[in-house]
């Protein structure tokens, strides 16, 4: 959606299952960004260093845990 969000570096995740792809990025080629199942989700970048969108990201992640 046109959202900026902090890399510190250049590592990546290749999940085998594409299923669990939440998000992608594109930076010199696309690659995974975000994966999750269930109420599981890790993020390759940086929600606390991404501003308010890092913050949604957060927001997000306790709604979704709660529910």
């Amino acid at each position: 959606s046109g959202e900026s969000f902090y890399f510190v570096h250049s590592f990546h995740c290749r999940p085998v299952d594409p299923s669990l792809i939440l998000a992608e990025c594109d930076y010199g080629g696309p690659f995974c960004a975000a994966i999750g199942r269930g109420r599981v989700f890790a993020t390759q970048f940086h929600p606390e260093k991404s501003q308010t969108a890092g913050l949604r990201i957060y927001g997000n992640f306790v709604r979704l845990a709660g529910a």
